[in-house]
């Protein structure tokens, strides 16, 4: 299932240093922070993902550092589906964003890795638990960050990363980034593809009647235009997307 027109892809670039960064409390000198555990929990929990306001799939999502690799699991469940549209993706990274695998599979048995092989990312892909595996190759190093469709967790990620390395300034207790470009690799569409991300400042939103200030976030590319919005009182949780042109809305349960 896809909630996104083919052209509509929101694409990622994730550094799993970043994590650690915006999803922590913040030192002044790294040498100075203690060792993380073992297994961290980044963030838990779950998005709804509604189309005309009608609630049509639930994400549940895991981010979590095991021994320096940072680990995003994310499955994906239609409301009115059985169990073979639902989703499940699995990626894990290094410490210094270098792919080690990612994963997906979904109900009816079709499935999908990627891996690094030398200087290239290879796909490999099965449409069936008996079918024959075919692959592809992308000229694309280790660091290109994956961002699959319709899993919304990547975007939180590509949203850390963002405010992680684009130049900012405070001005009168406002932030102010430079928009940043990124590519990234799109696996089910066995493609790749690049959009811009830019910080748009603070906005007061109504989410479940509630009127929360939060920091938008815009993310464009090829025909697609998508607002992020994180708050920067919670460790820049993403808390909603809007995906006006697919009268689509996630929110955070």
């Amino acid at each position: 299932m896809k909630f996104e027109r083919p052209t509509c892809r929101a694409l990622a670039l994730i550094l799993a240093s970043s994590l650690a960064t915006f999803a922590g409390a913040h030192a002044a000198d790294k040498k100075d922070k203690p060792k993380p555990p073992a297994n961290q929990i980044v963030d838990s929990g779950s998005f709804g993902i509604f189309i005309r306001g009608q609630r049509v799939a639930t994400e549940t999502f895991h981010i979590e550092q095991e021994n320096g690799n940072s680990i995003v699991k994310s499955q994906l469940k239609e409301i009115a589906a059985g169990d073979s549209a639902t989703q499940r993706s699995d990626l894990e990274m290094t410490s210094s964003g270098e792919l080690l695998r990612y994963e997906w599979s979904q109900g009816s048995g079709a499935s999908l890795s990627v891996f690094p092989d030398n200087e290239f990312l290879k796909e490999r892909i099965l449409t069936s638990p008996s079918a024959k595996p075919s692959e592809q190759a992308f000229l694309l190093p280790s660091v290109t960050p994956i961002l699959d469709n319709n899993f919304f967790i990547h975007r939180e990620v590509l949203a850390w990363k963002y405010l992680a390395i684009a130049p900012c300034r405070d001005e009168n207790g406002h932030r102010h980034c430079e928009p940043a470009d990124f590519g990234t690799l799109v696996p089910q569409d066995h493609t790749s593809m690049s959009v811009r991300m830019e910080l748009a400042g603070k906005e007061k939103i109504t989410i479940r009647g509630a009127e929360r200030e939060l920091l938008r976030l815009n993310l464009h590319g090829d025909q697609f235009d998508w607002a992020l919005w994180v708050d920067e009182n919670d460790h820049f949780k993403l808390i909603r997307v809007a995906i006006p042109a697919d009268n689509t809305v996630v929110d955070r349960d």
